[in-house]
């Protein structure tokens, strides 16, 4: 998977995407905003296909319960039968048809933890995260459609296909050059996501 990763974890992607969720009025067009979000969504993606290459999909507890899976799963067979689950078409989340059933379905998870910010979701579910290959979901939608995938074999062949990519952990000396990303300095940005979690960006006043 050629994402890079300096040891960002699905929190800060969830975190960021709170920050995100405010009115658009709110941020303007700060571009900055929209770059923390990428590198936490990057990351998060990253850690999930690591997973995928790692273990067998059955295995996967998503929401971290496997009664939470097993009922969302549940759910989703019946609120979208006819979902293919192998390749998914970017109508059938984001048409004015998909979108009204995907709000009623995900009224139901309104209790659920972050329920409705943002992941990246592969369309291919044979293929890793490409810039061809991914749309942007909503946390239950990923949940909803991955849970579904991994019990039904659908992310079976990703182990025999991709290895898992190593990790990077965060340099901590201050005699080692800083993280970069894009010509961005890594630690900047997460200190700018800290203060949009806090309320204290300037973007946010």
């Amino acid at each position: 998977m050629a994402l890079a990763n300096h040891g960002v974890g699905a929190e800060g992607l969830l975190a960021a995407q709170s920050a995100l969720s405010g009115s658009g009025d709110q941020y303007g067009n700060d571009s900055r905003v929209e770059q923390l979000w990428a590198m936490k969504a990057m990351d998060h993606a990253e850690v999930y296909f690591n997973l995928l290459c790692s273990v067998e999909p059955s295995r996967l507890k998503l929401t971290g319960s496997l009664e939470s899976d097993d009922a969302i799963y549940k759910h989703f067979k019946e609120a979208f039968p006819s979902l293919e689950l192998g390749k998914i078409a970017e109508n059938d989340l984001k048409s004015e048809e998909s979108k009204k059933a995907w709000r009623e379905f995900s009224e139901s998870y309104k209790t659920l933890e972050d329920y409705s910010f943002g992941s990246l979701l592969r369309l291919d579910a044979s293929k890793d995260y490409s810039e061809e290959n991914t749309i942007i979901a909503i946390k239950i939608q990923f949940l909803a459609i991955e849970i579904a995938r991994n019990r039904e074999g659908f992310n079976d062949k990703i182990r025999g296909n991709f290895k898992p990519t190593v990790r990077k952990p965060k340099q901590t000396s201050s005699a080692q050059s800083p993280l970069t990303r894009g010509g961005v300095n890594v630690s900047e940005i997460e200190h700018e996501l800290q203060q949009i979690i806090g309320g204290q960006h300037p973007i946010l006043k």
